[in-house]
């Protein structure tokens, strides 16, 4: 299968995805949109995964690409072909499908828990799957729904953690894919905003937590969304 990622700064990498990649024998292609905003043909593609940054989706006037790069994830979600988007690109792809990006009412950074709503235990991806141990945050704007979009898990700090919209498109708003090295990464580029606050850790919890199941239950969210690729490019 053949994996594209957007990638909005070099300090906020693909972490984990990269190693569901290879253990599955995927080929994974990247567009940096900090250093080359170009976006390759749809057909080549069979999944769209869009991570996180510090922008914001309303910066089109700051970051030039940002246009160009919703109307990309409008295409992909078009297609039918899944799209995954974490914390910026979940923020993304509600703003293509129509729904509010906002300030949330509190900074949410550092490791902590999220819950699942009753939409999730009834949801085919998460009937089965929790986030048993706190998972890494980061995030000052939130998304609203996008209509027909449920929400899937809910934190103490944020409302909408996660949502699922049509077959083929789950946002998530905090980052499963965070390994010690993209949080020291993110923690390098963004002690500035590290200010307390009663959602905001420290730069020393931060660093000395680091949880791997959240690894582990992205890997399940990802094979099951990969049988989706699967199945559109068998119709194909």
């Amino acid at each position: 299968m053949n994996v594209h990622i957007l990638q909005h700064v070099s300090f906020e990498g693909p972490g984990h995805i990269d190693d569901w990649a290879l253990q599955n024998g995927h080929s994974v292609s990247v567009t940096r949109l900090f250093s080359a905003p170009d976006f390759p043909p749809l057909n080549n593609l069979d999944m769209l995964i869009v991570l996180g940054g510090p922008m914001n989706i309303y910066e089109e006037s700051k970051y030039i690409w940002l246009p160009d790069e919703k109307r990309f994830i409008k295409a992909f979600i078009d297609s039918g072909k899944p799209v995954l988007g974490i914390c910026l690109g979940s923020q993304l792809i509600a703003d293509v499908l129509g729904a509010k990006v906002v300030r949330n009412k509190e900074m949410e950074i550092g490791w902590m828990p999220v819950t699942k709503t009753f939409a999730a235990k009834c949801h085919p991806l998460f009937h089965d799957l929790e986030f048993d141990s706190p998972v890494f945050h980061w995030h000052g704007d939130t998304f609203e729904l996008p209509e027909g979009a449920r929400n899937l898990f809910e934190s103490a700090g944020c409302k909408n953690q996660m949502f699922a919209y049509a077959d083929n498109v789950l946002g998530i708003q905090f980052h499963p894919e965070a390994t010690p090295e993209t949080v020291r990464q993110m923690v390098r580029h963004g002690r500035n905003e590290l200010e307390p606050a009663i959602f905001v850790q420290s730069e020393t919890e931060i660093l000395k937590t680091h949880f791997s199941g959240p690894n582990q239950v992205l890997s399940k969210i990802l094979d099951r969304i990969s049988q989706r690729a699967q199945f559109v490019k068998s119709r194909q």
